[in-house]
């Protein structure tokens, strides 16, 4: 049985995007077919994403496998049991002190009802991001990602993603920096609105960098 596709024709977030932006037009003919993302456990995307940072794919998913084998036998880190676990119990899993700290802080969070998925789709890009950097460990560019993949929010424009300014640069010749550069991708970006979070996966894919 063969992968569903999404041709253009087919689909108006396609459309605009290669309507709109010519050298997006070109990553989208030249790409493969990206799909929605499928709606995820907000809580357990945040754990995931703080295990994640600033280490390599290989070694977040070792460590994840080690992190859901303290919490037998389904491998569901309980927010009620997250935040029991000392540091030396996280840290035996490899999750340093302060990542500890901070997957502690989300089970918190979700123990005090601040997760609710139905609720935090309901939120605009900013309010999400406000919401959630309550968090500590949690930033911005975590927040994005969360509405990028876990709710699969479709105008989510990650300007401060190293890919995404790596992809910009390359296909928009784009010479500046700092936040000029941001200023000049926003610019850039406002065309692709409301579909900016498929535009971001396809500067994403034409890398080969795509994450989550």
């Amino acid at each position: 049985m063969s992968a569903p596709t999404l041709s253009a024709s087919s689909n108006p977030a396609l459309q605009h995007l290669m309507q709109a932006d010519p050298v997006l037009a070109q990553l989208i003919s030249q790409g493969r077919p990206i799909l929605p993302s499928a709606h995820e456990d907000l809580y357990l995307a945040l754990l995931r994403a703080i295990v994640s940072q600033q280490i390599s794919t290989k070694a977040a998913a070792a460590i994840w496998r080690k992190v859901q084998a303290l919490f037998p036998p389904e491998g569901y880190p309980e927010p009620a049991a997250l935040v029991l676990l000392s540091d030396e119990d996280l840290r035996a899993a490899g999750i340093s002190r302060q990542k500890a700290g901070y997957l502690r802080a989300i089970a918190d969070f979700a123990q005090r009802d601040q997760l609710d998925h139905t609720h935090l789709s309901q939120l605009s890009e900013e309010e999400f991001t406000q919401h959630l950097t309550q968090i500590k460990g949690v930033g911005r560019w975590t927040a994005q990602m969360l509405q990028m993949f876990a709710l699969d929010q479709p105008d989510v424009f990650p300007e401060g993603d190293l890919g995404i300014q790596n992809a910009m640069r390359r296909h928009y010749g784009l010479q500046e920096t700092g936040r000029a550069l941001l200023k000049r991708m926003i610019e850039l970006a406002e065309p692709w609105r409301p579909y900016r979070t498929l535009a971001s996966k396809y500067l994403w894919q034409s890398l080969d960098n795509v994450p989550g």
